[in-house]
């Protein structure tokens, strides 16, 4: 069946890469020269880096600029990156932080209304129309998910369901009563969501969603599939994060063949991890971002420390922007047991291919004997967990010898009861590293 492409700003997402990359260097010329002026940390940075704004004269002079990390955002609590005089700000946005100081941003009104083009194209790209109504149960407040895609839902003059995260049987209630049509959320939300469907009794046929927006946290493609045949939807994969923009940063297409990056805002390259040198088109490694355009606090070369792959080959859809995979890791939190490089995703990808489990697991590490020791949590079924132990016994040695193969080391497997896990409604959890404590 032939997909239908959708398109908010034609002019923008189908723009030739010639003219692309001369308003880019246009942006980042401007961007440079606004963060020099107005912050001191960043002004201090460059002239460490022997470098001035004049000494940027196109796309291939970004490799000389220094990089920003989070906590430089920490550093400068609260307001030490913004560039623009706190009379122009309209609006504050942040993270939760592991220091207890949060990551905030600011936005300017020109902001935010870039950012809810940016979202307008988003989900768009999803198939939303102003026929649709979309239930958002993303968390509102400071974290940008709720409202990031609440302002896109009105920009494109959709009807909008400001659900937030959480009770999960309301959402449900609401859902059907309301007929929403494009579920906004997490994916481990979604996936919360079609269980607890299941659990109801409802097949995807008696529920009226057709697709959803799902980002904040990174996902697999087994897990896309298990979502899909729960809700009965298109489940697209969408990013962004509270420092740059917030969701809108990138989004699939109907294609589901990666996410375009709204390229005349965002910048973005892909570097080793390791030597933060810049990698060809195609390679595998850090992705950098830098919000070019943006008044309140624009960051240049900021490190996301997710991992994934860029790509310029065309897309059926007729945009032009260059397409980011799906994030398989990130190199601050990548797991490395015993020498080898573990990424949650590899064990998830694992989990959702074999009968009798849930996608539901966690990973504890540890260090016993100055080695370390990795176990595999695994939720099972409840026809599995009321079946023979033999089968059980069976069911581990499986997970074992499929773990073994795909992470290139051992691990032990606990089967655990069903619902035994903890569950979110949020972000999902799936590391217990107690080798730090």
């Amino acid at each position: 069946m032939e997909k239908k492409h959708l398109i908010w700003n034609r002019n923008a997402e189908c723009i030739s890469r010639e003219d692309l990359e001369a308003l880019q260097i246009h942006k980042l010329r401007a961007t440079v020269s606004r963060m020099y002026e107005n912050v001191p940390m960043y002004r201090e940075r460059m002239q460490s880096a022997r470098v001035k704004p004049e000494d940027i004269k196109d796309l291939s002079d970004l490799k000389r600029l220094p990089f920003i990390d989070k906590p430089d955002l920490r550093d400068h609590y609260p307001y030490g990156l913004f560039s623009s005089p706190m009379k122009d700000i309209v609006r504050i946005h942040g993270s939760s932080g592991t220091t207890g100081r949060p990551v905030l941003a600011g936005y300017t009104n020109k902001d935010l209304k870039l950012w809810c083009e940016m979202m307008a194209r988003t989900l768009t790209a999803v198939g939303a129309t102003q026929d649709d109504v979309v239930q958002i149960a993303y968390g509102y407040g400071l974290f940008t998910g709720g409202l990031g895609a609440h302002q896109g839902a009105t920009e494109i003059g959709a009807t909008v369901v400001p659900m937030s995260a959480g009770n999960t049987q309301r959402q449900i209630m609401m859902m059907r009563d309301l007929q929403a049509t494009l579920l906004c959320c997490t994916p481990s939300y979604a996936l919360y969501l079609g269980e607890t469907m299941a659990e109801m009794g409802l097949t995807p046929d008696q529920i009226p969603l057709r697709r959803a927006a799902l980002g904040a946290e990174p996902w697999s493609e087994e897990m896309r599939v298990r979502i899909e045949q729960l809700l009965g939807v298109d489940a697209i994969d969408i990013y962004g994060l509270t420092e740059i923009w917030g969701p809108g940063v990138a989004f699939e297409c109907l294609e589901k063949h990666g996410m375009h990056i709204n390229e005349d805002q965002v910048i973005a390259e892909i570097v080793d991890p390791d030597t933060l040198e810049p990698l060809p088109m195609g390679s595998k490694g850090e992705l950098v971002l830098s919000s070019v355009g943006k008044e309140g606090m624009p960051l240049l070369r900021y490190r996301t420390h997710d991992i994934c792959t860029l790509t310029d080959e065309p897309c059926p859809c007729g945009r032009s922007f260059v397409r980011m995979n799906r994030i398989t890791g990130r190199s601050d939190d990548m797991l490395v047991i015993r020498g080898v490089n573990v990424f949650p995703s590899q064990v998830e990808s694992v989990l959702v291919n074999i009968p009798g489990v849930t996608p539901h697991y966690l990973l504890v590490v540890d260090r016993v004997d100055s080695s370390d020791t990795l176990e595999i949590r695994v939720e099972v079924t409840e026809e599995m967990f009321s079946d023979m132990i033999g089968s059980m016994q069976a069911l581990g040695r499986q997970i074992g010898e499929k773990m073994k193969s795909t992470l290139g080391i051992s691990a032990k497997i606990v089967l655990v009861e069903p619902k035994s896990l903890p569950r979110s409604e949020g972000k999902s959890k799936h590391v217990q590293d107690n080798r730090k404590i």
